[in-house]
């Protein structure tokens, strides 16, 4: 490995770089939107109360975030309405999740704290879930509370937490329950049916049936449209967030769409139906896939990109409303996905979970005033991030773990930006009421912390086991080389993932992840390993002994 005491070498800020950082947080727009573009505007006009800011006003922009479930890289070719917003706007290339499960990653997009703050490590139960965000007192410091407080309009329409609305009695939390900071509210309990769900619009509960008018996903694009409409005479910016539960399990499609895609089958990368060399523990027992699994990843693949026409359709609706009131020039329209999912690769049937990029690796495209259109960005970044942007383009701020990425959004990257990703994960999840409990077959890892770079996956589990991928010559992370690294590396990477781990707040988690600093961490070439002497031996080892003890995290 290259010599030095750590993989993240500093380097002083950059004046560039400072410069955007503090035009970012005084909320200061740096030029116009550029999905507006993408079709002509109408003539109609935007109001404004008397003394008020309107929604629009260049000072304050708009926000809508767009935040769907499970939804997977390989899922955007088949949204033309996201691929334009590619076109217009900026894509971050290296986004990440904290952990690569709908409540832990949910509670990171609300706070920007890891799950190591939060500590939702889980969906329901004592690790995590609905209650455990509430119980600890997080609702007080969300991005929502806080842009509320700097006057905006806030609405969340679509999935909150799992177990929202789904607590019994006893636990004191009734179903009507609307967190702070929300202006107004429409959440569902359990969607994930899109059909025959109760719906709690602003402290009073409506069930919906299985008429195709029903269909959950529509339901929330038509009163995502009625709120931006509503903005146009009110006094003050707004922000949305539009939370679908497609294209989760059962992945079920709107009406028009249950018949479409008739032939499509799951893309079969390289690792599909393969398992890494020197697999950890939990996954190194798979055998390859039978002719029926393959069919059945085949059906879901389809399912799933059926299930995401209506979100497409949505993201076009949002966009059409925005433009036809005249305020898409000052709104921020971002696009994302809570986590990932795997379809095949690695042996495993359907699910998430893990630290391969098939789950934690998920979409996050921003359109807006001041984004450089059609560009792309390959900063580390991660959905703590968020919360803090969210913050900084209402001209507030926001204690978390995050960082915000309005530096990015001009098309140029800080040379200081920061070199890592952290993931977090608590397992195996072994409740079968869960909507994500998983069965063998798709995978259940154990425990673990990992550090994703643009060089190298990095992983450590709670019972020593490693895995560390060299991604410039093994992108789709099939050799596992933890057994290859020399004692010396291992103690760094170990000594690298330990500090992001103990990281508490925005400059702490930024010095620990190399912000302020230039990355470098250059892996060698596997083959060359012995002859450097950068192999703790001569040959590689199956499953290679930690040197050092490895804490489970926190909880």
């Amino acid at each position: 490995m290259q010599a030095g005491n750590t993989l993240l070498k500093s380097r002083p800020l950059a004046p560039v770089a400072a410069l955007l950082a503090i035009g970012a947080l005084m909320g200061c727009p740096i030029g116009p939107s550029r999905f507006a573009q993408a079709r002509p505007q109408s003539a109609r006009p935007s109001a404004a109360s008397p003394g008020g800011t309107r929604a629009g006003d260049a000072s304050r922009p708009n926000i809508v975030l767009i935040l769907t479930d499970d939804l997977s890289m390989d899922l955007l070719p088949y949204m033309p309405h996201v691929q334009a917003m590619e076109r217009t706007g900026l894509t971050f290339s290296d986004y990440f999740v904290s952990d690569s499960l709908c409540c832990p990653s949910r509670s990171s997009i609300f706070t920007g704290d890891f799950p190591h703050d939060t500590h939702v490590y889980s969906n329901t139960g004592a690790d995590g879930g609905f209650q455990k965000f509430h119980d600890l007192g997080e609702e007080e410091h969300t991005f929502a509370v806080a842009l509320q407080d700097a006057g905006y309009r806030t609405a969340l329409m679509g999935k909150y937490l799992n177990d929202y609305m789904q607590l019994p009695p006893s636990a004191g939390v009734p179903d009507s329950y609307i967190p702070p900071g929300w202006s107004e509210w429409d959440v569902a309990g359990w969607g994930y049916r899109e059909y025959d769900y109760n719906l709690n619009e602003d402290g009073t509960i409506h069930h919906f049936g299985h008429q195709p008018s029903d269909y959950l996903t529509s339901v929330l694009a038509n009163k995502a449209a009625d709120f931006i409409n509503g903005s146009l005479t009110a006094s003050a910016p707004f922000f949305l967030e539009v939370a679908t539960f497609a294209p989760h399990f059962p992945y079920e499609p709107a009406p028009q769409d249950e018949h479409s895609f008739p032939g499509i089958r799951a893309p079969q990368p390289p690792s599909f139906d393969r398992l890494p060399a020197d697999a950890p523990r939990w996954l190194a027992a798979h055998g390859p896939l039978a002719p029926t699994q393959v069919r059945e990843i085949d059906r879901v693949f389809r399912r799933r990109v059926r299930s995401v026409q209506a979100v497409d359709r949505l993201v076009g609706l949002i966009e059409g409303t925005l433009i036809a009131d005249g305020l898409a020039d000052n709104t921020y329209l971002v696009f994302s996905s809570d986590n990932g999912l795997h379809v095949g690769q690695y042996r495993l049937m359907p699910g998430k979970l893990t630290a391969f990029d098939t789950d934690i690796h998920v979409p996050l495209v921003v359109v807006g005033p001041g984004v450089a259109p059609g560009t792309t960005t390959t900063a580390v970044s991660e959905n703590v991030d968020l919360a803090e942007t969210f913050a900084s383009i209402a001209g507030t701020t926001l204690s978390g773990d995050g960082h915000s990425l309005l530096p990015l959004f001009s098309g140029v990257t800080p040379a200081d930006w920061r070199a890592a990703a952290l993931i977090e994960h608590h397992g195996p999840d072994l409740r079968g009421f869960d909507p994500d409990f998983q069965q063998p077959a798709s995978g259940n890892p154990r425990t673990y912390e990992a550090m994703r770079t643009q060089q190298f996956l990095y992983v450590e589990y709670a019972d020593g086991e490693r895995e560390f991928y060299d991604l410039q010559s093994d992108p789709f992370e099939l050799h596992n080389l933890a057994g290859r690294l020399a004692t010396d590396t291992q103690a760094l990477l170990h000594q690298e993932l330990t500090d992001i781990e103990d990281c508490h707040g925005a400059q702490s988690c930024w010095a620990a992840m190399g912000g302020g600093q230039q990355a470098g961490f250059n892996v060698p070439d596997p083959s060359h390993l012995a002859a450097h002497g950068e192999l703790g031996n001569n040959r590689p080892r199956r499953h290679a002994p930690a040197t050092t003890v490895i804490r489970p995290p926190k909880r």
